[in-house]
């Protein structure tokens, strides 16, 4: 097992890592729209621009791990609406070809830490 950490995506705000490697796969953390230099959270909101940033930390920490978005094998979107579906699907488009996108879940929940609009997590197949 082994614990990835970058400061370019926020640091963690409690007892937990924004990864774990083990056995072949990366698990991350959800990921919310917060800066990771400022810890300040980007697009108060803009459902859009916070789900830039928000792939944008999960971006970078998937990079510290050696991973980019052809290993995701797996996401779950939680969404504070779900009427901002289409507009967070079409920001996610961006990063997931189709042909070999993950498998996906979206849950719309009551409330998101820091009242955020969106988090994101994932789970990656590690480069060999």
């Amino acid at each position: 097992m082994q614990i990835i950490n970058t400061a370019q995506a926020p640091a963690p705000v409690g007892p937990y890592n924004q990864a774990i490697a083990a056995n072949g796969f990366l698990f991350t953390a959800g990921q919310i729209a917060l800066d990771p230099q400022t810890m300040t959270i980007v697009g108060e909101g803009n459902v859009e621009a916070q789900a830039k940033q928000v792939l944008a930390n999960l971006g970078a920490v998937l990079q510290e791990a050696g991973c980019d978005w052809k290993n995701v094998v797996k996401t779950t979107v939680f969404l504070q609406d779900m009427n901002d579906f289409a507009a967070v699907n079409a920001i996610y488009a961006q990063y997931f070809d189709e042909a070999i996108a993950p498998a996906r879940s979206c849950v719309e929940v009551a409330r998101l830490p820091k009242d955020v609009l969106v988090e994101v997590d994932c789970v990656a197949v590690l480069p060999s």
